[in-house]
């Protein structure tokens, strides 16, 4: 869940402790070119005001006009739909004919959405269940693999980080690194074995294993919706990361350093019994090549690569590199550094 909507929920609580009447609205089910996707959240006050969207602006002011003269979800959940002929496509702006769904439900009390963001401040997945009978929503752990379900009865959400990002190492760079990636939807965790390093870090809410990286990793369990990113400069910690991290289904493996010293990290691979596909899907040097030198600029080049890799987006052509391949004999690798 990423910080807009983390945003719409935390606004819905705050309006109704303030005695706001509130409604809430959720995608769930989209054809066509809808602008938002299936999940997406919006909120909007008694008088108008509203944050979030569900169409990019396109439907907003028929909702916000209909919530304030309670003519939708004024006691209980309802389903909308918009766009369904192209005569209400081009009425509502939606692109293409698009056609979306939202459930709308008024928010109260027995929404839980108070529980529902503490869940969420700890980094926890949890799944809420609105019963579109009584307005009443319950709450259980999440898994990763859950996602968005509606069956007209009961309406399904998961909350929380849905991608996981280990970051080895918890220098400067982590600390920039963790703290946008949180913003992004990702669960972030760091490990930091060294005494000197791990004493001066800061960032709240996100945890430090003080364990060496390989067995962090190892036990780890990671999947296609997890990251790792080695940071130390120190290949006596990054390529323990690395040897368990290349072997596991990660849809991200990526190391800081220059491309000599990224070549020589691949030479040190093959000695872990590494397979050459599996050395070959490490990106490093780390990151799109935006020209970046500061910690900040360097940490938005890392997460703008794992975003492209996330939504299987081919680099643009002002930052395209030759893929990477690994040559177990000569080691040369097209740079694809920060």
């Amino acid at each position: 869940m990423d910080s807009v909507d983390i945003e719409v929920l935390r606004s819905a609580e705050a309006w109704r402790k303030a005695g706001h009447r509130v409604t809430l609205g959720t995608i769930v089910k989209t054809w066509g070119s809808s602008p938002r996707p299936v999940g997406a959240l919006v909120v909007v006050r008694d008088d108008g005001q509203v944050v979030g969207s569900v169409s990019g602006g396109c439907v907003e002011d028929d909702l916000i006009e209909k919530v304030r003269e309670k003519k939708l979800a004024a006691s209980l959940p309802q389903l909308v739909t918009y766009g369904v002929t192209n005569e209400d496509a081009t009425r509502w702006g939606l692109p293409c004919g698009g056609t979306l769904q939202v459930v709308l439900e008024p928010v109260s009390e027995a929404s839980g959405l108070g529980a529902l963001l503490d869940t969420i401040s700890k980094q926890q997945l949890v799944k809420r269940r609105l019963d579109m009978k009584t307005g009443r929503a319950t709450l259980e752990p999440g898994q990763w693999q859950d996602a968005l379900e509606f069956d007209g009865a009961t309406l399904a959400t998961v909350h929380g980080p849905r991608w996981r990002l280990i970051l080895i190492g918890a220098g400067q760079l982590t600390q920039y690194l963790a703290e946008m990636a949180r913003m992004l939807d990702y669960h972030v965790s760091v490990v930091e074995p060294r005494e000197e390093y791990a004493a001066g870090w800061s960032v709240a809410g996100i945890p430090l294993d003080r364990r060496m990286p390989d067995d962090v990793i190892a036990e780890a369990n990671l999947d296609g919706h997890s990251a790792v990113v080695a940071l130390t400069h120190d290949p006596k910690i990054d390529d323990l990361a690395l040897m368990e991290a290349l072997k596991s289904a990660a849809f991200y493996v990526g190391a800081i350093g220059s491309k000599k010293n990224n070549d020589a990290r691949r030479e040190r691979l093959v000695e872990f019994d590494l397979s050459e596909s599996e050395i070959a899907r490490l990106r490093g040097p780390v990151g799109l090549y935006i020209g970046s030198k500061t910690p900040p600029e360097i940490a938005v080049a890392i997460l703008a690569e794992m975003t492209a890799v996330r939504h299987g987006v081919t680099e643009p052509s002002w930052a395209a590199k030759k893929a990477a391949r690994f040559d177990p004999s000569a080691c040369e690798v097209e740079s694809r550094g920060t």
